[in-house]
């Protein structure tokens, strides 16, 4: 007899215990599940992975914690959106930084890295400068 993994309704379960962990900040724990064999990228119904949730909701430590675990910053989620852009919408200054410096791709996605920057502010935190020529 072979091992069938767990039955669906415990798979759901599972997922939706790491989701909670990501959307909640529960670095620690979550850290251990993945360590302990969850895979880092895989999405929930929606297409979000942990690194979406954790990015939207503002946990700066949970979103560096899952990109030192190889957790992949351009994943789209079902809508297609990237967690650097969730980041941007949520005001989540020290998550873009983070994402930022693991190299996410900011013309990913819709929007974009960069348009949700520019719908926001917030190009300064993507690297860019404003263009101030023209003004004294």
């Amino acid at each position: 007899m072979t091992d069938q993994g767990p039955a669906p309704d415990d798979l759901a379960r599972i997922v939706s215990f790491a989701m909670d962990c990501a959307r909640d900040g529960q670095t620690e724990l979550l850290g251990q599940y993945v360590d302990g064999g969850y895979p880092v990228d895989h999405p929930d119904a929606a297409g979000n992975t942990l690194l979406m949730l954790a990015a939207y909701h503002g946990h700066a430590g949970t979103v560096r914690m899952l990109l030192e675990r190889g957790a992949d910053p351009d994943r789209l989620n079902d809508r297609g959106q990237s967690p650097v852009a969730g980041a941007l919408f949520k005001g989540e200054d020290e998550v873009v930084r983070a994402l930022v410096a693991a190299g996410a791709d900011l013309d990913r996605g819709s929007p974009s890295g960069r348009e949700a920057a520019a719908m926001f502010g917030t190009g300064h935190l993507l690297g860019d400068t404003p263009d101030t020529s023209g003004f004294s």
